[in-house]
């Protein structure tokens, strides 16, 4: 792909068009619009975190928001969302570096709500209820699976969740993308979310390495009794169904607000692993790290209000391909030279460089609008 001492802006964008055309199925053939001009709105709306029509207002050879938005809607529709995702998991992963199939990894689950307003019978099956936030009660929820190792972080599988699928189903589809890739999965990590009876019967019998965080439930019994002494501590525990599992109880000192340390109960579930209490701790916080990384995600988010649950998931796993091809670019182009473990630079190929690039070849291949005309002429001085 890189064919000099250097990576330029024309290669990444032409890297991400091939991997789009290889694995989505959109495409434009218009007398305007074309494959191009379609993925490279995309790119540019994603890269300034603004909508399409916006985007489209500040290129001079671009087409209208409204024929982009046109051609989006007519393919993606919500009844093909197990086919689309198909297409988004295909090219989160058609780029990865060797080592990621060599290697054991760390993994982790995480859940994305897309917020949803309005009310429409048909798109029902497609929203979910949770707790209120952003002004809404009602999401489209699309949960990921991201590996990790080393200075490597990728997204290689996504799941569009519809009401009534259980967090059982997800993880079963979410591992069993990660074994279609024979990826190796060392230890899998997960939110209290996913602490559910059902969940720990299944990883002990596949027999998966992981680390669930447990709720505190119970005013005297539950998993509260376990939150007793000062210091941490492993047990065995049986949870109301019968369930057996292995438990690791964390006590932690942290200041309130009047600055007075205090002691705060964490508990995990432990499958597969004998690590000490603040080793699990410790790793289960390394979890956090992907949170650094959706950080970077909403900001290659187009902005969009649409109600079409179908362009809202693709645009989240088109924002997650941008992602993934700049962690599989800057492996190659910021690594350090030297014996040992292959290292990178993590100031040499910086995120914001990645989309300036090709936000700047973008604008200077469409000629970005430099002027605005006055709506009355003869006011100019």
């Amino acid at each position: 792909m890189i064919q000099q001492a250097q990576l330029t802006a024309q290669e990444i964008r032409d890297e991400l068009h091939a991997v789009a055309k290889a694995h989505l199925s959109l495409h434009a053939n218009g007398y305007v619009v074309r494959d191009e001009m379609l993925y490279d709105v995309l790119i540019e709306a994603a890269s300034e975190n603004i909508s399409i029509d916006a985007i489209c207002k500040g290129l001079e050879q671009g087409a209208s928001g409204n024929r982009i938005r046109e051609w989006l809607n007519a393919q993606l529709h919500a009844e093909e969302i197990p086919h689309l995702e198909e297409e988004i998991n295909a090219a989160l992963t058609a780029r990865l570096p060797r080592v990621i199939f060599e290697k054991r990894l760390e993994a982790a689950i995480d859940e994305h709500d897309e917020p949803y307003y309005g009310e429409s019978s048909h798109l029902e099956p497609y929203v979910v209820r949770s707790r209120a936030k952003a002004g809404t009660t009602r999401f489209f929820r699309i949960y990921s699976l991201y590996v990790r190792y080393r200075q490597l972080r990728f997204t290689v599988a996504v799941v569009f969740a519809k009401p009534g699928m259980s967090r059982l189903e997800i993880l079963k589809k979410l591992l069993a993308r990660a074994q279609a890739l024979k990826l190796r999965l060392q230890v899998l990590y997960a939110d209290r979310g996913f602490c559910s009876t059902g969940i720990i019967r299944y990883l002990q019998k596949i027999k998966q390495p992981a680390v669930l965080a447990c709720p505190i439930r119970g005013k005297q019994g539950g998993t509260r009794a376990l939150c007793r002494g000062r210091k941490s501590y492993r047990t065995r525990y049986t949870f109301s169904d019968g369930t057996a599992a292995d438990m690791v109880v964390v006590a932690t000192l942290v200041p309130d607000k009047h600055g007075k340390r205090r002691r705060k109960w964490h508990i995990f579930v432990t499958i597969g692993l004998d690590w000490k209490p603040q080793t699990v701790y410790r790793r289960y916080r390394y979890r956090f790290g992907i949170e650094s990384s959706y950080r970077i995600l909403r900001r290659v988010r187009v902005k969009t209000t649409s109600r079409n649950p179908a362009l809202r998931f693709f645009l989240l796993g088109f924002a997650l391909l941008l992602v993934n091809l700049w962690a599989f670019l800057r492996w190659f182009v910021a690594r350090l030279p030297g014996p040992g473990p292959h290292r990178i630079d993590p100031t040499r190929f910086q995120f914001h460089l990645f989309i300036s690039l090709l936000r700047r070849f973008i604008e200077r291949l469409y000629e970005a609008t430099m002027a605005v005309p006055l709506a009355d002429p003869s006011l100019k001085s």
